[in-house]
């Protein structure tokens, strides 16, 4: 599931494949951008925003989000082609994007004003923790869960980061922000789950790395938990599907 770090480590691929290069090719696949042609234009930058992509080009910026399914692809794609909304290339590489959430083209003078809207980038040069525990801790009653979710607060934590993180905590996904005893520590300990993932596809919260072992509770409903022996409920109804220990998580 994209979140923070794969959009960064995401960023980080695009970079080394269009950065310093002219596009050959530029085939943007959405109605309202099918006109746009950057092919001549030399891409000199590419960044990421919390979970928002921007790849830079002359005067112009392509700014993408992948939500829940959507990727960038260096080299062939092997897509169905009615999943591809662009494709960039020049002489040595091709990039391509594939079921893309958000897919625009933007003035790239005001394309920050597309994420004018985010706290704290977990991953960015702006990161600042105390701003975003300041964010976390300002709706004492909101449910937990939905708080991390929240963009506002800081920019990066996803589904996946955001189940973790209430099992480190002791909390379950539905207690309230208030009930945190340090919201600093908890904003710190996001940006180093972020960070030690943000150049790896395959995240680990657990620090073990071997597959079926990386996660605490996220996508283990019914296995047991690896601290206590319970069995790890779920509750997919939600807007997001949360994980839990019964035992090791309190409302409180």
């Amino acid at each position: 599931m994209p979140e923070g770090d794969t959009v960064f480590h995401t960023a980080a691929a695009l970079r080394d494949a269009l950065v310093g290069k002219t596009l050959t090719r530029c085939d943007v696949r959405v109605p309202r951008y099918a006109t746009v042609d950057l092919s001549g234009e030399v891409v000199d930058e590419v960044l990421s925003r919390g979970k928002h992509l921007f790849i830079r080009a002359g005067v112009t910026s392509i700014h993408s989000h992948l939500k829940m399914e959507g990727a960038w692809r260096i080299g062939p794609a092997k897509v169905a082609q009615h999943r591809i909304r662009i494709v960039l290339e020049t002489a040595d590489s091709r990039a391509t994007g594939i079921d893309l959430g958000i897919l625009e083209i933007l003035d790239r003078a005001t394309d920050m004003d597309a994420v004018a809207y985010l706290g704290p980038d977990l991953l960015g040069p702006d990161w600042e923790p105390r701003v975003a525990a300041a964010n976390l801790a300002a709706d004492p009653d909101r449910p937990l869960a939905q708080a991390l979710l929240d963009q506002r607060v800081m920019a990066g934590v996803g589904n996946v980061y955001c189940n973790e993180l209430c099992f480190l905590f002791g909390r379950l996904p539905t207690a309230p922000v208030g009930t945190l005893k340090d919201p600093l520590r908890v904003v710190q300990r996001a940006r180093d789950m972020l960070w030690l993932n943000r150049l790896r596809w395959n995240r680990t919260t657990t620090g073990d790395t071997r597959n079926g072992r990386r996660l605490w509770v996220y996508g283990r409903a019914g296995e047991p938990c690896r601290r206590c022996g319970t069995l790890i409920e779920t509750d997919p109804g939600g807007e997001r599907v949360t994980y839990w220990c019964p035992l090791c998580q309190t409302p409180d």
